[in-house]
Parts: C-alpha cells; sequence; structure tokens
C-alpha cells in the first residue's frame, strides 16, 4: 500500500518528547497496532508516530478510509479540531492551529456583507473565526496570548520558535525576546534556559525605564469664577514642583537605560565567548 506524507498536514502535529515516543514504541511492539491509521485517498491524516514506528520494526496495521472530504482544506481543518481537542497539546501549538484555522476559514468564507448592502435592520454578519477573541476561545488562551503567538511567527527566529514549541521558553517571554534582532535571539537560545528568561526580564526593565510617566492632570471647572481658594487651586500651585520631580525620575531612568544597555552588551559579549569555548 503506498502512503502519502503530507508535509504541511504532519507539521500541525506536536511532536512527541522522546519519553512519549519510547513509551509508544513499547506500547505497539507488545500489544501490535490496535488502532487503524486513517488516509484521505492515499494521504496518511491521523496515525503518524504509530505508523513511522509500524515501518520501522515491521509491524501490520490497518487503515480506513475518510471520504466525508472534498478538499485538502477539509482536511486541515479536520486535522486542527482534533489536536485542538487534545489535552497533550501545548498552549503555543493550539494558539498557532487556531490562527491557521482562521486563515482556513477566511480563505473559503464569502466575501464579507457591507453595511450598506445589508437587510435594513440588520447588521452585517461578521464571518466566524474573524475575531481574536474568538480565536483565543478555540485555542482556549487568553487574547494576550494569541497576540503574543503572532507576534511570535512574525518576528521570532527557528532557533527561538523551536524553543517555545519544546517548553524551553514561555509565550511570554518569547514574544519579549523576539524583539531582539534575529542574532541575539539565537545567541539567547544558544545560551539556554536561564539566559532566555535572563533576556526576557532585561528587556521588560529597558520598557519599563524608558516608559515616560505621566504628569498629573489639573482639573479646572469652567462653570465656577475662580476665588483662589478653590481645592484645585494648591495642587495647581505645585504643579511646578512636581514637574520637577518626573523630571528628576526620568533623568534617573536614562541613566538606569544606559546602565542595563551596558549589561547587556556584557551579557551578549558572555554568551558569544561561552559559543566560541563549545
Amino acid at each position: 500500500m503506498n502512503i502519502t506524507i503530507n508535509q504541511v498536514l504532519q507539521s500541525y502535529i506536536d511532536p512527541l518528547t522522546a519519553s512519549e515516543y519510547a513509551a509508544l514504541e513499547r506500547s505497539l511492539l507488545a500489544e501490535g497496532c490496535r488502532d487503524a491509521l486513517v488516509l484521505w485517498n492515499d494521504v496518511l491524516i491521523d496515525g503518524h508516530n504509530r505508523y513511522a514506528i509500524c515501518r520501522q520494526h515491521g509491524i501490520e496495521f490497518k487503515t480506513i478510509q475518510n471520504t466525508s472530504f472534498t478538499s485538502l482544506d477539509d482536511v486541515m481543518l479536520w486535522m486542527i479540531d482534533n489536536h485542538l481537542a487534545r489535552r497533550s497539546v501545548s498552549d503555543f501549538q493550539r494558539g498557532v492551529l487556531a490562527l491557521r484555522k482562521k486563515e482556513i476559514v477566511a480563505a473559503r468564507s464569502p466575501a464579507p456583507v457591507s453595511a450598506q448592502d445589508a437587510p435594513e435592520g440588520e447588521n452585517a454578519p461578521k464571518p466566524p473565526m474573524s475575531t481574536r477573541e474568538e480565536v483565543a476561545k478555540a485555542a482556549r488562551l487568553s487574547s494576550n496570548q494569541i497576540s503574543q503567538i503572532e507576534k511570535i511567527q512574525k518576528a521570532a527566529s527557528p532557533e527561538l520558535v523551536e524553543a517555545v514549541r519544546s517548553g524551553t521558553i514561555s509565550i511570554n517571554a518569547a514574544a519579549t525576546v523576539a524583539s531582539l534582532p534575529p542574532e541575539e535571539q539565537v545567541a539567547a537560545v544558544a545560551g539556554g534556559k536561564k539566559l532566555l528568561r535572563q533576556a526576557a526580564k532585561e528587556i521588560r526593565e529597558q520598557r519599563a525605564a524608558t516608559r515616560t510617566p505621566r504628569e498629573p492632570k489639573v482639573h479646572v471647572s469652567q462653570d465656577t469664577p475662580e476665588t483662589g481658594n478653590e481645592p484645585w487651586a494648591e495642587n495647581a500651585a505645585q504643579a511646578p514642583s512636581e514637574a520637577e520631580r518626573l523630571r528628576g525620575e526620568i533623568a534617573g531612568l536614562k541613566q538606569r537605560v544606559a546602565q542595563l544597555q551596558a549589561e547587556n552588551t556584557e551579557l551578549n559579549q558572555r554568551i558569544a565567548a561561552l559559543i566560541d569555548a563549545s
């Protein structure tokens, strides 16, 4: 029997850890392949790990055809929904799958009806999976996590993507590190989990240090004549000294930013030295 492996479909599957793969291998060697592999024509759509192990050890297996699909997009959506329902799939992979589902659904949906073309008294219907909240619900994640995964997909180096996929770094930290230039991302990943966390922490500190504090607003009533004894008058008189205090804080924060940048440069040099030594 000729079975085809579609690389795009296979990419939807979170790879098993070494221990999980070994446990599946022991089970197949001891009990055989009890569950049939699912095919669409000659394309394997469920049972990729079992198929690889069975071929390696010459274990017999059965196949069944799923004839309900009319296109590869149907197969993709079926696989995505299957994996989104599994508890073993990581948060990052669920987010990636839900975003991919959004793309497929959007491509298959008819052009949205404008508000002008909608029947009178009715709002124009929104296509499914069109909002970040809907994607987050499908992935069982927060909207903020979906936003972070989108940032990782757009800006992260392949090494950083693999680090978050394997659980070496969290989604939150990976989205932060993704703001670094690609070569610094690669260096941080090479330094391991501790260095990745340190890099994410330093970036957050730098952002916090460069964030300009808001000056307090003074409320002045437009309806009541001023007498000089209003409750806000004292605050207004103190405004210059408050502004001076804020300027002093900003100056201190700028010094801190310069110090963090120097520490970051030193950290990159240490990373490069560690890479050279290895």
